[in-house]
């Protein structure tokens, strides 16, 4: 008979490749936007399983739409279809300008769908030359080998050997450099809506547009990387909603499912036809799960008043970041829409980030960074507003630890 070990924050050492710096603590248990580890200690969640929990945690909708599937049917493959796949692929083109849905299991594997349905397409109507993917510095698209060479931040994807090539990358509302350097053996331009990664850097209409006008003009696609910002995170159901600006190919996850592993494709009947039978697959994508977690949590966040809280909860993270800033002059600006919010620090704090982080975490408070002068803030599109108020408190006693 062999005794169960115990699980403590060490063993994660022992047996965990080590890419990751998890925190000492282990939650346990959650319920909406409160957790609570492993000595029952409680804590308040900004951090949102990086803007992945849009419910917060066993929201009763999500709980009960896993629950009834897995006494129905877990897995079929792609042989075959399934009904929680189909009715979620309705849905969303119903609330989109799609007309076609792909699924896979993430934001990396939707991000590498959408570049190789690209390069088809492009291969397919212009020829083997128009190649080239253009992509924006301090972009984040997934970590397979081709997202993360298309994703600006070369500290991700050096050291590896040689990179997929014909990716160039422009700064981010550069609208100059665009012009000067897209050509007619573009293929596609992949972009955020809303920096994630890099910073929580929001685009300026001029650019956005500019970005949309050369595509047609050279023939491109425009693929918007919405794993980050899409379903409900900023207010819109997808944030190019809010932009005036309509992709051609959208990519989707996080926030899709609830905490529950899901991404997909989004794009017209015309661009879906260049994937045809056998050319792409994902064993697990459409999985039957997913799709019953995802389409109860999108009946949820389309909902206009799911929508217009995110936006109204926004308003009370400025308005408590602001006092947080008036009382220890912190911030140099607030970043960011919806529930995509970066707080940047200023010069007296700068390269502080991690230790505001660590700080937040011994307070009871769970939140993210965005590199090391952005403090970034994904909380559940429905917490409560008691709980914002709580968060921002302890966050200010975290802050107080540290001047």
């Amino acid at each position: 008979m062999t005794v169960e070990q115990k699980v403590e924050r060490g063993l994660f050492d022992e047996v965990m490749v080590p890419c990751y710096s998890p925190m000492e603590f282990i939650p346990v248990k959650g319920e909406g936007s409160r957790l609570w580890d492993q000595e029952g200690k409680e804590y308040i969640d900004f951090a949102g399983g990086i803007a992945v929990s849009c419910l917060g945690h066993c929201h009763p909708a999500a709980v009960k739409a896993l629950t009834e599937q897995a006494n129905k049917v877990w897995h079929l493959s792609n042989v075959m279809t399934n009904e929680p796949a189909l009715r979620l692929a309705k849905k969303l083109t119903d609330l989109t300008f799609a007309e076609k849905v792909f699924f896979a299991n993430s934001g990396a594997e939707a991000n590498e769908a959408a570049l190789k349905l690209a390069r088809r397409y492009a291969a397919d109507n212009f020829g083997p030359e128009k190649s080239e993917i253009i992509a924006f510095v301090q972009g984040f698209h997934g970590r397979t080998f081709f997202t993360v060479t298309v994703g600006g931040q070369s500290n991700y994807s050096d050291g590896f050997g040689p990179k997929p090539s014909d990716v160039t990358h422009i700064p981010y509302n550069d609208i100059e450099a665009l012009k000067a350097h897209m050509s007619d053996k573009t293929c596609a331009v992949m972009m955020e809506p809303l920096q994630g990664e890099g910073g929580i850097v929001s685009p300026t209409d001029e650019f956005v547009q500019t970005v949309r006008e050369l595509c047609d003009k050279h023939n491109a696609l425009l693929i918007f990387d919405e794993v980050q910002t899409g379903n409900g995170r900023t207010g819109d159901f997808y944030a190019y909603q809010g932009l005036g600006v309509t992709p051609d190919i959208l990519s989707t996850a996080k926030s899709l499912g609830a905490g529950f592993p899901i991404g997909a494709i989004l794009t017209t009947t015309d661009i879906a036809s260049h994937f045809k039978v056998g050319v792409h697959g994902s064993t697990y994508g459409g999985n039957p799960l997913a799709c019953a977690v995802a389409e109860a949590a999108v009946n949820i966040i389309s909902q206009p008043e799911t929508l217009a809280g995110v936006k109204a909860r926004e308003a009370l993270f400025r308005a408590g970041l602001e006092k947080i800033h008036q009382k220890y002059d912190i911030f140099s600006e607030v970043r960011g829409k919806g529930l995509l919010i970066g707080a940047a620090l200023n010069e007296k704090w700068e390269g502080r980030a991690r230790d505001v982080l660590v700080a937040a975490g011994k307070a009871g408070l769970m939140m993210l960074v965005a590199g090391p002068n952005v403090l970034r803030f994904t909380p559940s599109l429905i917490i409560p507003e008691q709980d914002i108020a709580e968060g921002l408190a302890r966050l200010d006693s975290a802050i107080a630890t540290l001047v």
